[in-house]
């Protein structure tokens, strides 16, 4: 593939998720058409933030939890740039939860692919926003407590562009959920389930592979009240698919300053 073919070695464990999705991201590039010279890739800090490092692409690595507003800028400055924050779900959902709903708040047009397994693994298995109840790691000894935050419900209610799940277990599926947001006009949250193959010995391969179940042919994703009962449909059965389509402007179309040329030329 054009976009890792210089790949020799990564930072992941084998059998890691991520592998998956990095090849599905590279399929979705071409597939989409980009030309990689005006792709910005943007990642914070975590295992699913090196994805950037791999791809044939404009990269900017930034803090922890920090990868959408450095995203925002990148959009506002030069809105004729495809930016796409790649985080995983304590990187996005935890430490950059607030970035993440203000930028679903305001629909900046840029594509969130967040590598959720549910489990923090550069920093060695603790619980994410996303653990399941009873998750026991070696913070949590006695068990997670808390009910998991669910991304997709947030979309929903924020109404943006794009909202949408995927796994890392469905390659085929994950590449064209990928191509989709970032056609999208507007804010798109692709969440993707992947495993951990270290910290996280519930919800493996196999155990998505039992339960991601795609949406009927009929779903509309237009349809708001069926939206929020996708997105919150979780256990046996998890719908991947496209949840919600919102019809709002993106940030950039209504904000008329960014009208004309760019604040910031791009000379790639």
């Amino acid at each position: 593939m054009s976009g890792t073919a210089k790949l020799k070695e990564t930072a992941w464990c084998p059998g890691c998720g991520n592998f998956n999705i990095l090849k599905s991201l590279d399929a979705a590039i071409d597939t989409a058409g980009l030309d990689r010279k005006r792709l910005v890739m943007v990642s914070g800090i975590g295992q699913a933030a090196k994805c950037p490092h791999y791809t044939d692409a404009n990269v900017f690595n930034g803090l922890h939890g920090r990868a959408l507003p450095a995203a925002t800028g990148i959009k506002i400055a030069n809105r004729s740039l495809t930016v796409i924050v790649a985080s995983g779900d304590g990187d996005m959902y935890g430490e950059g939860g607030n970035h993440l709903l203000n930028a679903m708040r305001r629909n900046i047009g840029v594509k969130a692919f967040v590598h959720n397994n549910q489990v923090y693994g550069l920093t060695k298995g603790q619980a994410s926003p996303t653990s399941e109840p009873g998750f026991v790691t070696k913070i949590q000894t006695k068990g997670v407590v808390l009910e998991p935050l669910n991304p997709l419900a947030l979309g929903v209610a924020e109404n943006c562009s794009f909202v949408a799940r995927s796994s890392s277990v469905m390659p085929e599926h994950l590449t064209a959920m990928m191509a989709e947001a970032i056609k999208a006009d507007g804010f798109a949250l692709l969440d993707i389930l992947q495993p951990c193959v270290s910290f996280n010995k519930i919800n493996t391969a196999k155990w998505y592979k039992e339960r991601c179940k795609e949406l009927p042919a009929d779903y509309d994703p237009s349809d708001r009240e069926a939206a929020f009962a996708a997105a919150l449909k979780w256990g046996d059965e998890i719908p991947v698919g496209i949840i919600y389509r919102g019809t709002r402007r993106s940030f950039e179309d209504m904000t008329t300053a960014l009208a004309g040329e760019p604040l910031r030329a791009f000379s790639g």
